[in-house]
């Protein structure tokens, strides 16, 4: 049989032979380190694999929960590429957004797709997080992929075309996955963390033609109130 895994690994193909499916299967909940198609035994050391009777590797699944509202927001490095101009962040300066925006209220957006409505939500973002001067909203996008030339090409055109002079266009330091701790689906075009109090107030998963910014602006007026 097969099936996808999600996690933070690569996504790969999960094929289980009769000598490690079913109640092994069920063992492996409880023993194995990634909650996986196999025992503890059988397990790798990284957690990525597992070894079947006849030498045969076989992918192990992550059981991966997605950022929830309560989760701490965790800090993570990026290079800016382009928006915010006057934000006193140089282009090409490794920082981490995440702490210098503190505990006030913030809008993270994770794309590895700039099209669809993309452009279209990054302008209204930036006009909230202009209106919200008062409040100190902020905002931040952040582009993943497995091309950093392409990611900065790209990250350069999104912020030309929405015209973003309030939020920071950057690639993240981990290009492909995006930062751990955010449990990022590797499926998810666009991924949206609101978050106040260094806290997630809402975190939402959308292809990128369907972001619904309604849904997005609503939890950003919420979390201000």
């Amino acid at each position: 049989m097969s099936r996808l895994f999600y996690g933070s690994m690569f996504a790969f193909a999960l094929v289980a032979t009769p000598s490690i499916a079913g109640d092994t299967a069920a063992t492996a909940a409880e023993s194995c380190p990634t909650k996986a198609c196999c025992s503890e035994a059988q397990c790798s050391a990284d957690a990525s694999s597992c070894s079947a009777e006849d030498g045969a590797l076989v992918e192990c699944t992550t059981e991966v929960d997605s950022l929830k509202e309560g989760d701490a927001l965790a800090a993570f490095h990026v290079t800016k590429i382009a928006g915010a101009a006057d934000d006193g962040v140089d282009q090409g300066q490794e920082l981490c957004y995440r702490c210098r925006y503190g505990s006030r209220p913030m809008v993270l957006v994770f794309a590895r797709d700039t099209g669809g409505s993309l452009p279209e939500f990054l302008k209204q973002l930036d006009s909230a997080v202009a209106d919200h001067e008062d409040a100190k909203l902020k905002g931040l996008v952040t582009l993943l992929g497995d091309d950093s030339d392409a990611l900065k090409a790209n990250a350069e055109k999104l912020a030309e075309t929405a015209s973003s002079k309030h939020v920071p266009v950057v690639i993240a330091k981990e290009t492909k996955t995006g930062p751990a701790k955010y449990k990022l689906s590797s499926d998810a075009a666009i991924t949206v963390v609101v978050a106040k109090d260094s806290k997630v107030v809402s975190s939402k998963t959308f292809a990128a033609d369907q972001i619904d910014v309604a849904s997005v602006m609503s939890d950003v007026a919420g979390m201000l109130n």
